[in-house]
């Protein structure tokens, strides 16, 4: 398919896989019969559901009870099932993999869930493997602490789409064609309408119900099988989009809500990508000028004569492709992931400048190294599928409804605020050739009828500007903002003392902050 006309784009950066576990450190559709007994199977021991006024239909998935098994140490597992479409229960079913850890006090206010990021970012993983990173010792000492594999994600039935030979040629080849020509685009929606083709015939019949509207249903049924009247929640990134439209669905079963890092609900595809851009933009200067105050800096001189250095790098690389070690080719799409990975967090700022440095030098392997732990590749094979979910989400859950005036915008300020990024910034729209249209709406989230809710946002937070963030805790009729100041990627548990006081006192105790505390 060609697809010349501007309007016709949606970005290729656009809404940037936004997973916190990337910061801390370097299958199949389940079809079963609706739940009868109660009971999701396994042993162990179980969680009695909460009675809940819901949908008599439902009531075989709401009344059911969880298996728990240990799977390492101070953790167990289960599986819950839902609908695989919530209006039409004859589809199928989806599992729902889940991880808990029980309050340290013995004694919890109830179950904690929690959402990582993404869309496509594993909340099992997330807590399993880096609890303390996560949660603080507060919340884990006064909740049992729930990680869930949405739907389309991880071990809960998942979107499949390529293998590990595939998917490497999707993200890492450098197209035939001079970027920007009409062959170009041809080149690139080839690619993707390939890669649409391989996940609607690898993921078994899910792929059109794969959207944040149905993972906000199966949270409030998790809430419900965990045996919570109402919901504790802290949601990262994506995270709390998918907060807010639980907010919005079901605003009479919110307990307390953080949303942490906000995504606006009501921006366009087009101008999400954009700001992001400016955003990581920003923290590029931020980790340039603190390069240069530092020792061991690839770059000299101002903080624009580096930027100006690294804009040469990447169009170097567009033109000449570094050769790795294993044989794939650098090119300005690749390093820019690479790029990318490290602003999440200032404490990652060192491994930016290695890459640099051996890039510099010829040597494109440590930039590889960072765009693989973006892209969860490890020796050759990828860890989870946290891309095919991000694009499946994300086809489903944001119209095509730019306007020319909408694409001239975002242009323009990607001009003036993120020249680093802005060479790179057009590609075929990947959603046009995606097997189902889009069910999501972008609209203002007000979610009339819920008791307060926490919105936390960083000040130089790259992935989900700080204008997110207040913006969002303007439209909630109960919004409360509170504020980080600092760089990288979300606020709680990042070392400030007055932002995580918030939060705790909030999830454990109901004590609402002042809006604009910690500002």
């Amino acid at each position: 398919m060609t697809l010349h006309a501007p309007k016709t784009l949606r970005r290729s950066f656009a809404v940037v896989a936004a997973v916190v576990v990337a910061a801390v450190a370097l299958s199949g559709c389940l079809y079963a019969a609706i739940p009868e007994d109660g009971s999701s199977g396994g042993g162990g021991a179980t969680s009695v559901p909460q009675p809940s006024e819901t949908p008599s239909d439902l009531d075989g998935f709401y009344a059911q009870e969880l298996a728990w098994a240990e799977c390492g140490t101070g953790f167990e597992c289960a599986t819950a099932l839902a609908p695989l479409d919530y209006n039409d229960l004859s589809v199928g079913v989806m599992k729902l993999a889940l991880v808990r850890h029980e309050a340290s006090s013995g004694a919890p206010v109830g179950s904690l869930l929690t959402n990582p990021g993404g869309p496509g970012g594993s909340g099992v993983s997330f807590i399993q493997d880096s609890l303390d990173y996560a949660i603080g010792t507060e919340l884990q000492n006064n909740f049992d602490v729930i990680g869930f594999d949405p739907r389309g994600v991880g071990d809960s039935s998942a979107v499949t789409c390529f293998d590990a030979a595939d998917m490497d040629a999707y993200l890492y080849d450098i197209p035939v064609a001079p970027r920007g020509t009409p062959e170009w685009e041809d080149e690139l929606q080839e690619r993707n309408t390939r890669f649409a083709e391989a996940c609607e015939a690898n993921s078994n019949g899910i792929l059109e119900y794969i959207t944040t509207e149905n993972s906000a249903r199966d949270l409030d049924l998790l809430r419900a099988v965990l045996g919570d009247e109402e919901l504790y929640y802290i949601g990262f990134s994506y995270g709390t989009f998918l907060g807010s439209v639980y907010a919005k669905l079901f605003p009479e079963n919110v307990g307390r809500l953080v949303l942490d890092g906000a995504l606006d609900p009501s921006v366009s595809s087009v101008m999400v990508g954009a700001t992001q851009m400016v955003g990581f933009e920003n923290s590029l200067r931020a980790y340039m000028a603190d390069c240069l105050e530092g020792s061991g800096c690839p770059f000299t001189g101002t903080v624009d004569e580096g930027i100006s250095d690294v804009q040469a790098l990447l169009a170097s690389v567009a033109t000449n492709p570094l050769e790795s070690s294993d044989g794939r080719m650098l090119g300005a799409d690749s390093m820019l992931t690479g790029i990318i990975l490290p602003l999440y967090s200032a404490d990652n700022w060192s491994l930016l400048s290695d890459a640099f440095s051996a890039a510099l030098a010829g040597d494109p392997d440590m930039m590889f190294f960072l765009a693989d732990f973006y892209n969860g590749r490890e020796g050759g094979q990828y860890t989870d599928n946290s891309s095919e979910a991000f694009r499946a989400y994300n086809c489903m859950d944001y119209p095509d409804d730019s306007t020319d005036a909408d694409v001239a915008e975002a242009d323009a300020l990607m001009a003036a605020d993120a020249p680093t990024f802005a060479p790179y910034w057009d590609g075929p729209d990947a959603c046009a050739v995606w097997p189902y249209p889009p069910s999501g709406v972008r609209e203002i989230s007000t979610a009339e009828g819920a008791p307060p809710i926490v919105v936390v946002g960083t000040t130089g937070d790259p992935a989900t500007p700080y204008a997110w963030s207040v913006a969002l805790a303007d439209q909630l009729a109960s919004g409360v903002l509170v504020t980080n100041k600092g760089e990288g990627h979300t606020g709680y548990n990042k070392g400030n003392d007055c932002v995580d006081a918030a939060v705790d006192d909030y999830l454990i105790s109901g004590v609402v902050p002042t809006d604009g505390a910690c500002g």
